[in-house]
């Protein structure tokens, strides 16, 4: 793995926020922003008081910082968020492409950056938590860690066109594992294995992943999951609007809205008919004519 440069901490939240959900990094900078703005407009002293000097200092340290931070890290946590849409909506892209492509040749022309997130998007397909390391280098030790079920699981990524994985690169994944205390561990290449590489990962927790097997693993985590996702049953809306009104079988009263019962006139040119009239009578004296 390629050693890192010194990294400083504005690099340090940016890559942390790019590698959490988007919202997050949009949640974090509204907060950094309510709370740093908050020390921003404080009061503080300005004139020493005999034993308070230190105190004082201290605030308007605090105060300078809260003014230039409370827009600076915002900005940071929302780059790192925008970072975090892009990187997701990529892989995406790469699990679109590479399935669609049943050759192969898609797969083995993506760089090692590249197939280091399609690779873990794989995995998030199958459910696990991934966290990306930024391996450092198509060359690279362990490119992602994996979580699930409370349990650590180790990736290297393998990006070999023309070389197969040897046992030497199995070995020193197993090296990692039992100093991390992996369950287990992946090695992924969009090439081949060697024999020797095959036959030192049985029985030790190692699945080795080549090139037509990461591909079937993607389409049976899309089918699962396109399987899993409910369609939306727009049958309700078609059948509603085919059907005819239907007007109820007791009409409300057109006076105040209440129920209708049927009755007998009584007396005037209708006696003997029947007709609605309204439930509240004599406190409502609405009718309706019977059809």
């Amino acid at each position: 793995m390629a050693r890192r440069k010194k990294s400083t901490v504005i690099e340090d939240l940016y890559e942390i926020t790019a590698v959490l959900p988007w919202w997050v990094g949009a949640l974090l900078a509204i907060i950094a922003y309510i709370i740093l703005h908050r020390y921003a407009i404080a009061e503080v002293p300005t004139t020493a008081v005999p034993g308070q000097i230190g105190h004082m200092v201290v605030d308007q340290v605090t105060k300078m910082l809260a003014v230039y931070g409370q827009y600076i890290l915002p900005l940071v946590f929302i780059a790192g968020a925008i970072a975090s849409f892009l990187g997701r909506r990529k892989r995406e892209e790469l699990v679109l492409v590479t399935g669609r492509d049943s050759s192969g040749n898609t797969l083995r022309s993506l760089s090692w950056q590249e197939f280091e997130l399609l690779v873990g998007e794989a995995f998030r397909m199958r459910g696990y938590s991934v966290s990306e390391t930024g391996g450092g280098g198509a060359d690279g030790g362990i490119d992602l860690m994996l979580k699930k079920g409370g349990e650590l699981f180790l990736v290297q990524c393998k990006q070999w066109r023309a070389f197969k994985v040897s046992v030497n690169i199995v070995r020193e994944l197993y090296g990692v594992m039992a100093a991390q205390g992996a369950t287990g561990g992946f090695v992924v290449t969009s090439g081949s294995f060697t024999e020797d590489a095959k036959s030192f990962a049985k029985g030790r927790n190692i699945e080795l992943i080549d090139g037509s097997e990461l591909s079937r693993m993607i389409e049976k985590a899309k089918t699962a999951r396109s399987i899993q996702q409910p369609q939306a049953d727009i049958s309700p809306k078609i059948f509603d609007a085919a059907k005819p009104e239907i007007i109820p079988a007791t009409p409300s009263c057109p006076k105040c809205g209440g129920a209708m019962v049927k009755r007998i006139a009584k007396q005037g040119a209708n006696t003997g008919n029947a007709f609605w009239g309204c439930s509240a009578f004599p406190k409502c004296r609405g009718v309706r004519a019977i059809d």
